[in-house]
């Protein structure tokens, strides 16, 4: 299966609580809710074309439990989300969940670089993980994550968990799709790609060049 990360960023790359006050207020985080401003029809269109493609979903355990919650409760047909997330097998990274009550969803209690690395070698379409902010970054470093879905909300909160952070291997990134919206949104497909440093910028007879 190919992994996808889906997830959505402030300008100061803060990803935590987007959906609400009390979604994660780990840390003492009180600005949950971020998101909700900016949703409308071409945020929508972003989420419901990530989720045509989920085949397995992968979670942390705090997003596991934010979004059993709430998508639990919704059994609206017509929802894409609901119907994708309440019906497709799902994986929970965890090392106290025991007994998941979300239908469909297997615990991942250990080694979870392999476990990921062993599902990935499964026959399939995408596993996706959305949100999972410590999942994400542990994946991001083991190299295994294909294609990172970021939507960016112009927002600064000067807080919060971040997708990445100091001590992770430098990337460089391919851009495979990218938008804006007219709210300030900026959507970005992008796949890693080996980082290129050096040169630098030189004057030769009078014109900038690089060297």
């Amino acid at each position: 299966m190919r992994l996808t990360l889906h997830t959505f960023l402030t300008f100061d790359g803060v990803m935590q609580g987007p959906g609400g006050p009390d979604e994660d207020r780990t840390g003492g985080f009180d600005q949950g809710g971020w998101v909700v401003p900016y949703a409308g029809d071409e945020f929508n269109e972003i989420v419901d074309s990530w989720f045509a493609r989920a085949e397995t979903i992968l979670l942390g355990r705090t997003t596991y439990d934010m979004m059993f919650a709430y998508w639990s409760q919704v059994t609206d047909p017509d929802n894409l989300v609901a119907t994708k997330l309440n019906g497709l097998p799902k994986y929970v990274a965890s090392r106290t969940l025991s007994d998941p009550e979300w239908q469909h969803t297997t615990v991942l209690d250990a080694e979870i670089v392999e476990q990921v690395r062993a599902l990935k070698e499964q026959p399939g379409g995408e596993l996706q993980i959305h949100g999972s902010c410590g999942l994400a970054r542990e994946l991001h470093r083991a190299g295994l994550i294909d294609e990172y879905r970021l939507i960016t909300f112009p927002v600064v909160l000067g807080q919060g968990k971040r997708l990445f952070t100091e001590g992770l291997p430098p990337t460089a990134f391919t851009v495979v799709e990218s938008r804006t919206a007219a709210n300030g949104l900026a959507y970005a497909v992008l796949t890693p790609a080996p980082i290129t440093t050096g040169g630098e910028y030189v004057v030769v007879d009078g014109k900038e060049a690089i060297a």
